[in-house]
């Protein structure tokens, strides 16, 4: 393992050098525009993974984006690693509160980073992770270490649901069989608090249509006579909610397991400062759930939030107009037990109850994924637990994230095996954000982590 560390401290300019060619690609899966800016990513990627030492290196063409494939196999009788990523980006709109543009990776040192973060789009979420397993692996390989098989499951469709991993995944579920799945696309508490993530939530995502009258109207002949679709909107948002911040959907609570005051008491040990937590993000005071804390709240409470809302004249200047039609996308973030097609479903059916006759109300599904629990008592996560401490000096936490990776619960279905979500991000980092940043300190901490947890994993599998 010396061999290793040697390797990657001597490459660490060299890795950046590439990171910043991949972060200046804007690879934006959402916006078709920038379809052949993703199909370069994916080659840029497979060049990497070549130069690194892989075999069997594909690009493998789906009805959306290209997936990339590529693997090692030194001995089928070693464990096999799946190591999974994506190498799309967000939207990085609104452009214009990005103090450097975007797609043109800067360092910058902030108070958190005082050695230097990557300042990009995808330097965190997930480019910057991904390509540490790319770096670790070539470590490996060069150095002549590598303990376990390895397989790289790399997509370019994560930002937009993922909807073509899981065929691709049941059709080619020999070529990908592994015995873990290794993902970094979540984070841990602080740059001296380790963790290791065991929970996310599942997602439902909506979006709703509210129509009144079959045309734009005049504001001053008919306001007042006639419903006003944003107004209408707005209340029924508003009503989403009771007086104690819980979610007015019935049946929207009937799955949720409830976690034990136990369980609830060690969550709340993690270090946390409630009033950094409110400056961090510029705010007075906090809202949500009564009854919980802020941990428990962006952890194991189920959420609905408003992602965007629009209509009517929102151009410079006024115009006096009634609009026809508002618009809203709302997203779920579930618990454990909770089913995103039940949820949508559920959401569905009150959003229509609740709009007067003087509209009507659409709801569109978009994409959702379920929620994920991962032991803490296996093979697989006390490697991770092991590797953490070894580089960073102290034990990992095990955190429930607030956020949605709906392909871990996939992975278990198809392929009937755990996933290690073991991110080095930071909650401070922006990601979806204007000027998502990464730490110098976190990218190369992640290199050089993954390389113990491939030792401890081969060696607690024997």
């Amino acid at each position: 393992m010396q061999k290793v560390q040697k390797y990657l401290k001597d490459n660490q300019e060299r890795f950046l050098e590439e990171l910043f060619d991949l972060l200046r690609i804007p690879s934006v899966s959402a916006d078709p525009a920038y379809a052949k800016d993703v199909q370069k990513t994916a080659k840029f990627i497979a060049n990497n993974l070549k130069k690194a030492g892989a075999d069997n290196v594909e690009i493998c063409e789906t009805k959306g984006h290209p997936i990339v494939y590529a693997d090692k196999i030194v001995d089928k009788n070693l464990p096999t690693v799946l190591v999974y990523g994506h190498y799309d980006v967000q939207p990085a709109d609104p452009i214009e509160l990005w103090t450097s543009p975007p797609f043109e990776p800067v360092i910058k040192k902030t108070k958190i980073h005082p050695k230097g973060a990557i300042f990009a789009r995808g330097s965190c979420d997930d480019k910057g992770q991904m390509f540490m397993h790319v770096k670790a692996f070539e470590g490996m390989l060069k150095a002549g270490s590598l303990p376990c098989n390895v397989k790289f499951l790399i997509e370019g469709e994560e930002e937009v649901g993922s909807s073509n991993l899981t065929p691709f995944c049941k059709k080619n579920k020999k070529k990908l069989a592994c015995d873990v799945v290794l993902v970094s696309d979540t984070g841990i508490i602080s740059n001296k608090q380790p963790s290791i993530t065991t929970g996310l939530r599942g997602l439902s995502y909506v979006e709703v249509e509210v129509t009144g009258p079959n045309r734009d109207l005049h504001s001053g002949l008919y306001g007042g006579a006639v419903a006003n679709p944003i107004n209408i909107l707005s209340k029924m948002i508003a009503s989403l909610h009771d007086k104690n911040g819980k979610i007015n959907i019935p049946g929207f609570y009937s799955d949720v397991v409830t976690v034990s005051k136990a369980e609830r008491k060690e969550m709340n040990k993690a270090p946390f400062n409630l009033n950094n937590y409110k400056k961090s993000i510029g705010l007075k005071d906090i809202s949500g759930e009564k009854g919980y804390t802020t941990l428990e709240r962006n952890s194991i409470r189920p959420t609905l939030d408003v992602n965007g809302i629009w209509g009517g004249y929102i151009g410079e200047g006024a115009k006096t107009v009634l609009p026809s039609q508002a618009f809203a996308k709302i997203s779920m973030r579930l618990v454990p037990n909770q089913d995103p097609d039940k949820i949508t479903k559920l959401f569905a059916a009150h959003f229509k109850k609740i709009a007067p006759d003087s509209v009507k109300v659409k709801v569109t599904p978009h994409h959702g994924g379920e929620p994920a629990v991962t032991p803490t008592d296996t093979v697989e996560y006390k490697a991770a637990h092991m590797a953490m401490k070894k580089t960073f000096k102290k034990d990992p936490i095990p955190q429930r994230s607030g956020g949605s990776i709906p392909i871990v619960s996939m992975f278990e279905k198809v392929f009937g095996v755990k996933t290690v979500l073991m991110g080095f991000g930071l909650d401070s980092d922006a990601i979806h954000s204007p000027n998502e940043h990464y730490g110098l300190f976190n990218f190369y901490r992640g290199i050089e982590t993954i390389p113990y947890f491939f030792e401890y994993y081969a060696e607690l599998k024997k």
